[in-house]
């Protein structure tokens, strides 16, 4: 305890230093959080055990394509294929083009879709509600909330891809482990107003009976169509999300020059502390000498402060990190449902706190040493 107490101290000898040093510390850790966060959804975390059952098949050229609707048939006689539903990107507007405004819609069959995402809850009663309207659609229960959609509302989507305006009506309003904000239509209502759009699609949502079996299946699928004049990518639900990603360049070397340099910056930081801490302190050192303190007990003092400034700052940024990812996660659905499933774990947060820590050690560990080696005579001739 009186170690502690030293420790506590002489953490707070110079205040204004010492807070300037945990708010570095603390944004420092704030955006090396974010980075790990990032880098576990996008590389790591590969969903829910529904979504490993899923693959998505598209043109192999680009999303821009179509390719007939037709393979839908064609594809539920692969083995290992259980359900196939089309997942049509829609992209309409909703009151304005604000991007706050915006939604991910999706034009698809309504008897099949809960079959391939078997991990949505809608009630039968609501589902068949939707089932019997053309012009009827459900929603996600947080973009329900977000909206102030109730059952029976009117929902106005103006066509910014195809030209129709689609006025649809909630049916059901589902919910998802993960919030997807997410509204589907039945794809039909777009088909009879657009020729163009009959019998096209643009993804097809394929649930498969086992994962061991989700790499046979795509390869079969792909093989299928190798030949055909529009012939398809298929891939992982995972595998899909991350071509979107992917869009914005080298993402996997942007996180780790960032992660990098956030230690880097942090370990600057810290030693520019302690090195100011101990030549401030050096005459303190030989008295603390006189009175019994041993060199590991000084040793000890030296990098307990350091750690104990690197984990409030920690903290600090652990805490500022998860505020920020769960304020876009609940503000931000513009950036699809990846963002809005980003979240950090508990092993992220111990992660950043136990780098903090470390940082704080290797930062102080060469100061302390040569201060608790310091002879008594000269820490007292010491004048600075």
């Amino acid at each position: 305890m009186i170690l502690i107490h030293f420790i506590a101290k002489n953490a707070a000898h110079n205040k204004r230093r010492s807070l300037l040093t945990v708010l570095s510390i603390g944004f420092s850790l704030l955006l090396l959080t974010l980075m790990m966060t990032m880098w576990r959804s996008f590389y790591i975390d590969q969903g829910s055990s529904q979504s490993a059952l899923r693959v998505i098949a598209r043109h192999r050229v680009s999303l821009n394509f179509f390719f007939p609707v037709s393979y839908r048939q064609r594809i539920r006689t692969v083995p290992g294929v259980m359900h196939v539903v089309p997942m049509n990107w829609f992209g309409g507007i909703y009151k304005n083009n604000r991007p706050e405004d915006f939604f991910p819609q999706f034009g698809t069959d309504p008897k099949e879709i809960l079959q391939v995402y078997t991990e949505y809850k809608l009630p039968a009663d609501q589902l068949a509600a939707w089932q019997r309207d053309r012009a009827g659609a459900i929603v996600d229960s947080a973009l329900a909330k977000k909206n102030g959609w109730k059952l029976g509302e009117r929902v106005v989507l103006k066509g910014a891809i195809f030209p129709v305006d689609l006025e649809l009506t909630v049916r059901g309003i589902f919910t998802a482990p993960r919030p997807t904000r997410t509204l589907f239509f039945d794809w039909t209502y777009v088909e009879e107003a657009v020729d163009w759009a009959k019998g096209q699609v643009d993804t097809l949502a394929i649930l498969v009976d086992k994962p061991e079996d989700v790499s046979l299946v795509s390869k079969t699928i792909d093989d299928m169509f190798h030949s055909a004049p529009e012939p398809t990518r298929t891939e992982t639900e995972k595998a899909f999300q991350l071509s979107f990603v992917a869009m914005l360049g080298n993402v996997k070397a942007f996180i780790l020059s960032i992660t990098f340099a956030v230690v880097f910056a942090i370990l600057l930081v810290s030693a520019n502390t302690m090195a100011m801490s101990v030549r401030e302190r050096v005459r303190e050192i030989a008295l603390m000498k006189t009175l019994g303190f041993t060199r590991g007990t000084i040793l000890l003092l030296f990098v307990g402060e350091a750690i104990a400034l690197s984990l409030v700052g920690g903290f600090a940024g652990v805490l500022g990190a998860s505020g920020l990812v769960q304020y876009v996660a609940t503000r931000a659905p513009q950036g699809g449902a990846w963002l809005s499933a980003m979240a950090i774990t508990i092993p992220t947060q111990l992660l950043a706190l136990v780098v903090a820590a470390l940082v704080g050690f290797v930062s102080a560990f060469l100061p302390a040493y040569h201060a608790s080696r310091l002879s008594i005579v000269d820490g007292l001739r010491h004048i600075g």
